[in-house]
């Protein structure tokens, strides 16, 4: 039995506290939002996992240090904006080697960091061990105990292997990696894919489109990722074409949502609002455009994006630019390729 704080007691943060109980391990939540620590300890409820029951052995706590001091791992579930406010808030009473597990998705756009790295940035202890947690996983379908793989993805094999066999349990498979910076790429650049995906059903777009954006945007994702080192095989991977589909297609994605929202007519501020949760695709769309521009990487579909949600471009525009690309062959260093040069 391992004894774990969880940081974040979102859907994510709460769907896997429950599992990690329900996989025999002690754990305490905190949250930053003193009425959810009051409410989720009497009501044993949350109120966007309909269904879920939190078991009573889970304790719930507003202070930091509770949640951070004497635990074998935290689990670090807020959202990407907040990562780093939280790392530094958890910093004083992270031990010596501990072993923090990161959730989130995204990439920070003044420093371009993935969220392990910010969390080491701030805790600035050398002998906790980072790893990064993803893969196709939904909280509202892990809350009901459905058949879920994710990928633990650490460079050191053995801490990837404990995480491994700590989430492990009848309804949750769990690969290891050791491609941190591949699986946490994909993690963030693919909310934005999604969130493309979702405008182009708001738009009234078929099965065809979106067939498209998944396979064109995978192709941008692991342009990037190989560009900046990391392994071709993790962009085949469940972090990456497992999440893409998972997070372009279901009813339960946010990114999804807000693209169709924004697709049918709303702002970019309102579909935010009627989403009524962090939408991590559209944090981590400066970023990714950045990286494209250091890396010099196309990211036409990523550009697209960009340019309607910061840019305030026109939809009809933005998609007849798309179309309207140079013809091109579709393998890179295809033998035609010279032919449209």
């Amino acid at each position: 039995m391992y004894k774990i704080g969880v940081l974040g007691a979102g859907t994510w943060g709460m769907a896997l506290a429950r599992l990690l109980h329900n996989n025999g391990h002690c754990v305490t939540v905190w949250s930053a939002i003193g009425r959810e620590v009051e409410e989720f300890s009497q009501t044993r409820k949350h109120p966007n996992l309909p269904g879920m029951e939190i078991p009573q052995e889970i304790a719930f706590t507003g202070e930091i240090a509770r949640v951070c001091q004497g635990q074998d791992m935290l689990l670090f579930a807020v959202p990407s904006p907040y990562v780093r406010s939280t790392a530094r808030l958890a910093a004083p009473f992270v031990g010596d080697n501990q072993i923090i597990v990161d959730v989130a998705k995204g990439i920070e756009a003044d420093t371009l960091l993935t969220m392990t790295g910010i969390i080491a940035q701030e805790i600035a202890n050398p002998t906790v061990k980072l790893v990064a947690l993803s893969g196709p996983t939904h909280a509202e379908e892990v809350a009901k105990d459905l058949p879920t793989t994710i990928v633990s993805a650490c460079e050191d094999k053995e801490v990837a292997e404990l995480v491994q066999n700590v989430f492990w349990g009848s309804c949750m498979r769990v690969y290891t990696n050791e491609d941190v910076l591949g699986v946490e790429l994909c993690g963030a650049v693919k909310n934005i894919i999604a969130l493309v995906a979702g405008v182009a059903a708001g738009l009234g777009y078929g099965d065809n489109a979106k067939a498209a954006l998944i396979t064109r945007g995978m192709v941008e994702i692991t342009r990037l990722g190989t560009a900046m080192g990391c392994k071709e095989q993790t962009f085949g991977g469940l972090a990456g074409i497992g999440d893409l589909i998972v997070t372009a297609t279901s009813i339960h994605s946010r990114n999804n949502r807000c693209g169709m929202l924004i697709g049918q007519g709303a702002s970019v501020e309102d579909a935010v609002r009627q989403v009524g949760m962090v939408v991590e695709g559209i944090n981590a769309l400066p970023a990714a455009r950045a990286l494209a521009k250091r890396y010099n990487v196309e990211m036409p579909i990523v550009e697209a994006a960009y340019q309607v949600v910061c840019e305030k471009t026109s939809l009809a525009d933005v998609v007849q630019n798309l179309m309207r690309r140079d013809k091109k062959p579709e393998l890179p260093g295809s033998v035609w390729e010279n032919h449209y040069e």
